[in-house]
């Protein structure tokens, strides 16, 4: 079993390049299929959620070219086939395949997908979506036969703004027949990155980044070349480690914009942080001052970030609380932070944090991707050796995290016990 071995106490300094945006590679590569004709997609992160779309598309006889940080995918020869549950459950964004396979042929055959255990994360706005497009949602004991004789353009207004939901109709509807417009739904970079995406390949899509989409569809899609957004969650996680243990830490190749959340909040807790035009530097400070972040849809504080920067707020003077609106398992990190030694206490959705608490290593659990993130962090500043298991979490988000904080400074490996 892979573990990572942290020794804590290391001043990080230089500079940290942040790769492309995971949450928008996930739903590109399913995108792809689509066209008629090859797309080059370029900035693409090597994850293992990356790995297994690729699978994916080859099961569906999609040609797949990688070469340094580009993609070039081929679906000419594709063949639309049942996605099996071996493939499905491999991550949680292989559902965007549902949205494309309908898009594109009219049908598709998936098993519910997998992905980390959060909370409760359904699909029905999904379905939901694609019904009202005209499609036939079917499930036989988790796999999903979703088929229409024909889509047609309709207005869907989303109960919640949800990203998956969003994305996954605006693929459904691109070739659909009139006009879809989405009401109430998610405005994160993501969704811009990718809608810029279809439009390169064809595609007539209008107002995204906003609460209304507009998709005129469109009869083909044809080959493009597109770059993926720099990952905000990636920046963010290493500035909020900047703010831990950093000395002039430069986060490179980012939208600071996309971070305006985050770096509001960093400057209210007394992080000495700079802001570039496509950078950052951040410096770690003494007497930090406690806050409450409360997590919402864009552009509020997002809650892939809210699990990172409850390790911050452990180091922070007085209370803090960190109210979680989004998923109800996102605090499943608690338990490890307090074996490290911070003092947190959780009611409903909220977690209390009194601080600042001195952490000392011990052996913790990556219980999500994102609760990874705050283990290395944790680690990062603890006393001794923090080792961190089921890592198979944080290399599904974080490209050659080992490799990165290793060339700032930081003392991790990885090791197998």
């Amino acid at each position: 079993m892979k573990a990572l071995e942290i020794t804590g106490g290391q001043e990080l300094s230089g500079t940290i390049r942040v790769s492309g945006a995971k949450n928008a590679c996930v739903a590109i590569l399913p995108a792809a299929i689509l066209s008629d004709e090859e797309v080059t997609v370029c900035n693409v992160p090597e994850l293992t959620d990356t790995d297994a779309l690729c699978e994916i598309l080859n099961s569906l006889n999609v040609s797949v070219k990688r070469a340094s940080e580009s993609v070039i995918i081929d679906p000419s020869k594709m063949i639309n086939v049942e996605i099996t549950e071996n493939y499905s459950k491999k991550l949680r964004a292989s559902y965007y395949f549902m949205g494309a396979l309908l898009g594109k042929y009219k049908k598709a055959v998936m098993y519910f997908p997998g992905g980390c255990s959060i909370g409760a994360r359904p699909i029905n706005l999904h379905l939901k979506g694609f019904e009202a497009l005209g499609a036939k949602v079917t499930n036989d004991r988790n796999k999903y036969i979703v088929e229409a004789d024909e889509l047609k353009g309709a207005n869907i207004c989303l109960d919640f703004a949800s990203v998956g939901a969003t994305i996954n109709i605006m693929l459904a509807a691109t070739k659909a027949k009139g006009t879809t417009i989405i009401d109430n739904a998610a405005r994160e970079p993501e969704i811009v990155n990718i809608a810029t995406f279809l439009n390169n390949m064809g595609a007539r899509i209008s107002g995204a980044g906003t609460s209304t989409i507009k998709i005129q569809g469109v009869d083909s899609l044809h080959k493009c070349f597109h770059e993926i957004i720099p990952d905000r969650i990636e920046a963010g996680t290493y500035t909020i480690i900047g703010a831990l243990c950093g000395k002039n830490l430069k986060i490179d190749n980012i939208i600071p914009e996309h971070l305006d959340s985050l770096i509001s909040k960093l400057i209210e807790i007394g992080v000495d942080i700079e802001v570039g035009q496509d950078y950052l530097v951040v410096s770690k400070k003494d007497n930090y001052k406690a806050t409450t972040v409360k997590t919402a849809v864009y552009p509020g504080f997002p809650t892939d970030l809210q699990q990172p920067l409850t390790v911050l707020l452990t180091q922070c003077s007085g209370k803090s609380k960190v109210i979680e609106t989004i998923w109800e398992n996102r605090f499943m990190h608690i338990v490890y932070l307090n074996n490290l030694g911070s003092d947190i206490t959780i009611k409903n959705q909220t977690a209390t944090i009194i601080g600042p608490t001195e952490l000392k290593g011990v052996k913790v659990v990556a219980t999500d991707l994102r609760a990874g993130a705050a283990m290395i962090a944790a680690g990062l500043i603890a006393e001794g050796t923090t080792t961190i298991t089921n890592v198979e979490h944080i290399l599904r988000g974080y490209e050659q995290i080992v490799e990165k904080l290793t060339s700032v400074g930081a003392k991790i490996r990885n090791k197998e016990i």
